[in-house]
């Protein structure tokens, strides 16, 4: 099988398995549309000082090209990227990117997906596969004043590798997944590091260990132990997941042990950095330095509120700080999928407006009125405890199957009684669960929970494993 034409949208996890798997299954005529200038999506743009993952990279990786050289068992960004770049030469998809090339809209033409890209230029495919992720788009809170701060202003997402802290004051706002990281990286060399913070963040300790060259030897000598390791850290997810997902034993266990890290670690700062919230209903961080850093005598923990940016710092409802470089460590719009590629359906019908009261897909997959649409890590696929690759790997297996159908068939479009039946049940499953308890990146700003998935991964695996045929017209 060569044809038909299809176009992923998208060079990081989600499109290079998605591409890579059509390709082994003998669709040959893949383009990947990327806007940046490599592979990589997050690992690429995400650069800040101690950026690293925080899923053990044995199951942070594709089960089909385990990697035997990882560093440690949190790599930092470089070896992830690294990997990501590996991994497009060694699946031969070098010829099907098309580099520093951002697609700006798509429309069904009844026949096919016409792409506009930008400068003008259109191009025609049978399918199209949107793989641009749920963090892609930075969020810089809207304070007053923000323009009049006269220093150096960042966001992790966008940062510059020539900023500089040493010896400089830095104001950090926010305490999530990137400033838990960032923080500790800085504070030897930053004279003095203040952190505003809305909302403690839950923690766990993270079991790091680095891999020698024994370790990696072993590793390509006895490929078992690379399974194993996989296998390992894949249950101790499923502890986690059932945390999350409310089995009582499994959450007083994992409170536990947040709650003695915070005992250990935080001591004079622990009434600070106590959540005051649902453990799991925002993302849980893995660190072994946060609260430690936060007890350093040159590094503040701000809780008050911010009233407005000033031309020298931030001034709170408590007291002004001075900075010399403010970094926004505020996360992303997961919730806005696509945005701002602009994508239209059969008969004139706009995904925006499809989803104006939040986004939903079958499976997190397809949306009816989009024929031969299949998006990678789409709406309700986040997973709150265990590795996002997991999910992209199904959702790619899935994919290709559909792809199979619409080359034996023709076109395929999700039933609308069939979308409608499994947004109903993810919104049911979500309305009981952890994530409504509090506001965060998971939710929209009508409260309807729209990334993250409400079970344990392997139900997602069995349930995407075959493409239902009766599931579409």
């Amino acid at each position: 099988m060569t044809g038909p034409r299809v176009a992923v949208i998208g060079a990081g996890f989600g499109g290079i398995a998605v591409a890579h798997l059509l390709r082994r299954a003998g669709v040959t005529d893949v383009t990947i549309y990327e806007r940046g200038d490599d592979v990589g999506g997050v690992w690429r743009d995400n650069t800040y000082p101690g950026c690293a993952c925080d899923i053990p990279a044995p199951l942070y990786s594709y089960s089909f090209a385990l990697n035997p050289d990882w560093s440690q068992r949190f790599p930092p960004h470089g070896e992830i990227l690294q990997y990501l770049r590996r991994c497009a030469d060694d699946f031969g998809l070098r010829p099907h990117l098309r580099l520093g090339t951002a697609v700006e809209a798509a429309a069904w033409t009844g026949a096919a997906w016409r792409l506009t890209l930008a400068g003008g230029a259109t191009a025609e495919f049978d399918i199209l596969i949107p793989a641009t992720g749920q963090l892609s788009r930075p969020v810089v809170p809207a304070i007053p004043g923000a323009a009049d701060f006269a220093g150096i202003v960042a966001h992790t997402a966008g940062w510059d590798p020539a900023i500089d802290v040493t010896g400089r004051r830095v104001g950090v706002v926010g305490t999530g997944a990137s400033a838990v990281q960032l923080v500790p990286a800085i504070a030897g060399r930053a004279a003095r590091i203040t952190v505003f913070q809305r909302s403690a963040p839950w923690t766990l300790p993270k079991p790091n260990r680095r891999y020698g060259r024994a370790r990696k030897a072993l590793n390509r000598r006895v490929p078992a132990l690379m399974r194993a390791a996989r296998a390992g850290t894949w249950l101790l997810t499923v502890v986690t997941g059932r945390a999350v997902t409310g089995r009582p034993i499994a959450r007083r266990l994992v409170r536990a042990l947040s709650d003695g890290q915070r005992l250990v670690q935080a001591r004079r700062l622990r009434p600070r950095v106590t959540p005051d919230y649902a453990m799991g209903c925002k993302r849980v961080l893995f660190t072994g330095d946060w609260y430690r850093t936060l007890r350093a005598p040159h590094v503040d923990l701000v809780t008050d509120d911010i009233l407005r940016i000033t031309g020298t710092g931030v001034q709170t409802a408590g007291a002004a700080y001075d900075c010399d470089v403010l970094v926004y460590a505020t996360g992303f719009a997961a919730t806005e999928f696509l945005t701002p590629l602009a994508v239209t359906g059969r008969d004139g019908r706009r995904l925006d407006d499809e989803w104006r009261d939040g986004a939903y897909a079958h499976l997190g997959i397809t949306v009816p009125g989009f024929p031969n649409l299949f998006l990678m890590y789409g709406p309700n696929t986040n997973t709150g405890n265990t590795s996002v690759v997991y999910f992209h790997e199904s959702q790619a297996r899935y994919i290709v199957q559909a792809v199979r159908a619409i080359a034996e068939s023709g076109p395929l479009e999700v039933r609308p009684d069939v979308a409608a039946a499994f947004d109903a049940e993810m919104q049911r499953r979500l309305a009981g669960s952890v994530w409504t308890g509090c506001t965060s990146w998971y939710r929209t700003g009508s409260g309807r929970v729209v990334t993250n998935w409400p079970g344990m991964a392997s139900e997602y695996r069995a349930r995407t494993a075959r493409l239902a045929r009766s599931d579409y017209r």
